[in-house]
């Protein structure tokens, strides 16, 4: 039996996982948490094999929760559960170490064949989320615009693009903010802009908020 930790801030959908999950054989859901510190809370009680995590989990943006996750328990297999733009955060959720990345328009049985996957040892992406991350469909060339972007800066481009200024930033992150200004001007150079407003309209067509 698969021993799944559930992270999301909403009700409903930790309800319906619940009951889609642990109503099985073959998965027990262990715990369900709706903060960032409810979660490191639980895994220091319990040995899940695999967390679904939510990306927009309170207090901790997803990316740096899940860094924390695989430093303090490298053992434990996360599966991003997400409704956030999967072309964006897919790839740089697998680069920060998450085991895969599920669309929250996926259905119960996709879900469940991740879940089995990831505690397998394996990596979960749709079919379609591959092609989408590797082929332009206009050009039908392979995508590069999304790989130019470090796992770093797309977080640092999405808490700018949420409002907040530099030094927000480097407290969330854990960076000074000499760091924050030297990723701002490397993220204007990568997004071919050279003023805030035009970064952030950058942001907004990658739905980055």
């Amino acid at each position: 039996m698969i021993k799944v930790l559930v992270a999301d801030n909403h009700p409903v959908v930790r309800e319906g996982l619940n009951a889609a999950l642990g109503r099985t054989e073959e998965f027990d859901v262990i715990a369900s948490v709706s903060t960032t510190s409810e979660l490191f809370d639980a895994l220091a009680m319990e040995k899940p094999d695999v967390v679904l995590l939510e990306m927009d989990i309170p207090e901790v943006n997803g990316i740096t929760a899940l860094r924390k996750m695989k430093k303090d328990y490298s053992d434990v297999k996360v599966l991003i559960f997400s409704a956030q733009a999967e072309d964006v955060y897919a790839l740089s959720t697998l680069r920060a170490g998450a085991s895969g990345y599920v669309s929250k328009t996926a259905t119960i049985s996709t879900l469940k064949n991740a879940i089995s996957k990831v505690a397998e040892g394996g990596m979960f992406i749709t079919n379609e989320l591959a092609q989408r991350l590797a082929f332009d469909e206009s050009t039908n060339k392979p995508r590069r615009f999304f790989r130019k972007l470090s796992t770093r800066e797309v977080e640092v481009l999405k808490l700018l693009a949420s409002g907040k200024r530099n030094k927000h930033v480097a407290e969330e992150l854990g960076l000074n903010e000499k760091t924050v200004s030297t990723y701002k001007a490397r993220l204007m150079r990568k997004l071919n802009v050279d003023n805030m407003v035009d970064m952030l309209q950058q942001a907004k067509a990658l739905e980055l908020y």
